[in-house]
């Protein structure tokens, strides 16, 4: 957060305990300029060898793997996710860029196509310097899923972090000189939006990618429009998990406290919104509190946590406000956590933003929770009559990233995953990103893709080129 004494500083302040991690001095315009200019030499020579930029992934991989602790520990004590699900994302990190060190030159290889030229082809061309914005959920996972299938085809990055976790960016870029990859083609800068902006508006930055809400994005989106840049938008979403009568309860149950409670809850395709055919609504109901009850809250360095505190207490406040309007709009609590309006429980003996893994039923479409993306541990159940009216009330949102469907009819499994709206439809099991599959999604959700081919695709000039020996002259439109 802003340090409110110093305009020109941020500082971090650890969710469990309040304490002060560190400060910050936000970086001048004068500096962006300096880092855009070493990207762009960088990329003059970065660009021009997909083998070199291969091995150089393979050693930051290594880096990654070697620095698994440390890094997550930096994690866990920056934004509260527990030190199990922080080593995990640290070798997430290691498996994207290796599968794009791997399978890069495949993934980009030019194509041969038929034309009436004697020689067709399309090529996949590197753009440039590319602004990178990210948010704090998953700081190393969401900065390197778009990096490195950008670096892979050929760019050079500049990330800006979010500010609730700056040093987790700047741990990035020491990985990458750790790596002894060229300086400038990965570069981490301490920003507020305002440098943010400064950066966007440079005439050598050639497109951005930015990862967070709505409002943020919009905004983003605008600026670099207005300069016709390109952006890819990932901007969150509000997940339908739909049970249908014939789901196995066992495993819909435990992918349910999985899907809804990773990382408190504070990822964008958690399942956020839980749609239950009527037959079997009560056994999941049950199954589902005694599981989640099961889980332990506390100090997310300690192994056997499994629910550290929320990010900031800004994210405590609106999470306690959303719980408590649908309880005044008729929702019943099951589980959990209401202490009303008031969230100023930390006093001197009960420090962090902690909030426990909560369960509610009875949801109506007017209730925040319903229309609202909610970023914390609280699970709220709509029992529907039967799976068509689970997926009409799933669509009905203005997000659409993703979704799970829960069934054992074979049938089922095909023919309802086209009728939801969104990017990404997991039928049991929870959804996840993974660098073989197309990430991101529809509606508010944003546009683009990451992940996959066609997110490293997404930062690149598709030319076509046709060579004819002849000129031909039938040519009657443009």
């Amino acid at each position: 957060m802003r340090n409110n004494d110093n305009k020109n500083r941020i500082k971090n302040i650890n969710p469990a305990t309040e304490e002060i991690i560190q400060e910050y001095d936000i970086i001048t315009e004068q500096k962006i300029k300096e880092k855009v200019k070493n990207a762009k030499e960088a990329f003059n020579e970065w660009k021009n060898d997909i083998d070199i930029r291969s091995s150089y992934l393979v050693s930051l991989a290594e880096e990654f793997s070697k620095k698994k602790e440390e890094l997550a520990r930096i994690c866990t004590n920056e934004m509260g996710k527990t030190i199990k699900e922080s080593r995990s994302e640290v070798e997430k990190c290691s498996w994207v860029l290796k599968y794009y060190a791997d399978n890069g030159k495949i993934l980009s290889k030019e194509e041969v196509i038929n034309s009436d030229a004697r020689k067709s082809t399309i090529s996949f061309e590197p753009l440039g310097i590319i602004a990178s914005i990210m948010p704090w959920n998953f700081p190393y996972w969401q900065a390197l899923r778009f990096a490195s299938p950008s670096l892979m085809v050929g760019n050079t990055s500049i990330l800006k972090p979010s500010s609730k976790t700056i040093q987790c960016g700047i741990k990035i870029q020491e990985m990458f000189e750790n790596a002894e990859v060229p300086e400038g083609v990965f570069q981490t800068i301490v920003a507020d939006s305002v440098m943010a902006e400064k950066l966007i508006d440079l005439e050598d930055v050639r497109a951005v990618t930015f990862t967070g809400s709505v409002p943020a994005g919009s905004k983003v989106a605008q600026r670099a429009v207005s300069h016709i840049k390109k952006c890819v938008l990932e901007l969150g979403g509000s997940d339908p998990f739909i049970v249908c009568k014939d789901a196995d309860l066992e495993k819909a149950t435990t992918g349910a406290v999985k899907g809804r409670f990773i990382n408190c809850g504070q990822s964008c395709i958690a399942s956020k919104r839980f749609f239950v055919v009527k037959d079997i609504a009560n056994e999941f109901i049950e199954k589902f509190v005694q599981k989640t009850e099961k889980l332990r809250v506390g100090d997310p360095l300690l192994e056997e946590t499994d629910i550290g505190p929320l990010a900031s207490s800004e994210g405590l406040e609106n999470i306690s406000e959303i719980v408590q309007d649908a309880i005044d709009k008729g929702a019943e609590l099951l589980t959990g956590e209401n202490f009303g309006n008031s969230t100023n429980r930390n006093d001197n003996d009960n420090k962090g933003y902690f909030y426990k893994p909560t369960i509610l039923k009875n949801i109506s479409p007017h209730m925040r929770i319903n229309k609202e993306e909610t970023f914390g541990p609280v699970a709220p159940i709509t029992i529907v009559e039967d799976e068509t009216e689970g997926i009409k009330y799933a669509n009905d949102s203005k997000f659409g990233l993703g979704a799970s469907i829960w069934t054992t009819n074979l049938n089922e499994a095909e023919r309802l995953p086209r009728l939801i709206e969104s990017g990404i439809v997991t039928v049991n099991n929870v959804v996840a990103s993974d660098p073989r599959v197309p990430f991101g999604g529809v509606k508010k959700s944003g546009f683009g893709r990451e992940l996959s081919r066609y997110g490293m695709l997404e930062f690149t000039n598709i030319k076509s080129v046709r060579l004819y020996e002849e000129l031909v002259s039938e040519h009657h439109v443009e």
